[in-house]
């Protein structure tokens, strides 16, 4: 339905078009920056589904995980994307039990990061049975070398074939050190180039591609399609480069969502995942409520 209003918005952009003033008429410039506006303003949009990485509440989720996902459901979210907090994914629930307590809430539990290479038959099953889209390996460390990237890809690979299997996709989050040189090459490039896109997708961390100082939208651009999941979390205004501890509550950072997140559905992106880390005069849960009310008013 939002995608026939946008066409019928785009529709009237252009019938516009041929009303226009007759000044707009003898300057054909001038009409068709017009239009190109009106053309512009009509095509924006919102994300209809949105989620939130639970690691943004951790402590509430260690005092009663039941609860703290029934707040999150009343802030606006649709989508939860999980973690191992110790006691599996599930959160010591079987994955049908987990699947029906979150849908109950109007809650999709579209991804969650896990420990992919332990018992990765068992997990993938679990999670493919109940409708899970992606297990993301959160975090692999630094390697040595550019040949022990390859062999990261490698295993990925692997990973990606039993998820494959079982129904849902594997994906990779980064962190800032995959941006980091090493022997002329970047590794998360290496990991893009050696990873099979029938096997492999990726989470891009938007917040730690620009504090590494990366441009996300260009590996958007470079690698179409190969990223499906992203973390939309901001970046404190005035922190120094490279600093590690600077998210903060949408809206009050640095980063241009608006035109990142357009760039990124038009590359092939369709989960958006708020994550938040750090929180001064806030609590976890009052930011993950202000976060969803940025990302329900965001337009781009």
């Amino acid at each position: 339905m939002k995608e026939r209003r946008k066409f019928i918005k785009l529709g009237a952009a252009f019938a516009a078009g041929a009303f226009l003033p007759f000044q707009f008429c003898s300057s054909p410039k001038k009409e068709s920056e017009v239009l190109e506006e009106a053309v512009s303003e009509a095509v924006k949009g919102t994300l209809d589904s949105f989620g939130v990485q639970l690691y943004s509440v951790k402590e509430n989720m260690a005092e009663n995980a039941q609860e703290t996902i029934k707040k999150i459901a009343g802030f606006g979210y649709n989508q939860i994307e999980g973690y191992d907090g110790g006691k599996g994914i599930f959160w010591g629930m079987k994955n049908t039990e987990f699947k029906s307590f979150t849908s109950d809430l109007g809650l999709n539990f579209i991804s969650s990061h896990a420990n992919v290479f332990e018992n990765t038959e068992k997990l993938a099953e679990e999670a493919g049975s109940i409708g899970i889209k992606h297990l993301i390996c959160p975090y692999i460390g630094q390697q040595e070398s550019i040949e022990e990237w390859k062999k990261v890809a490698d295993r990925f690979n692997k990973v990606g074939e039993i998820c494959k299997q079982n129904g849902l996709r594997f994906a990779y989050h980064n962190h800032g050190y995959t941006f980091e040189e090493m022997e002329g090459q970047i590794p998360q490039d290496v990991l893009m180039d050696y990873t099979d896109p029938e096997l492999v997708d990726f989470e891009l961390d938007i917040y730690w591609a620009v504090t590494a100082g990366v441009d996300p939208e260009a590996y958007f651009k470079n690698y179409k399609n190969r990223f499906r999941l992203c973390h939309v979390k901001d970046r404190e205004k005035g922190a120094a480069s490279g600093e590690s501890n600077a998210s903060t509550v949408l809206g009050t950072g640095s980063i241009d969502f608006g035109k990142i997140l357009r760039t990124a559905k038009d590359n092939g992106m369709e989960y958006f995942v708020v994550e938040q880390e750090k929180f001064e005069g806030t609590t976890p849960l009052e930011a993950a409520k202000e976060n969803a009310m940025y990302m329900n008013k965001l337009v781009f």
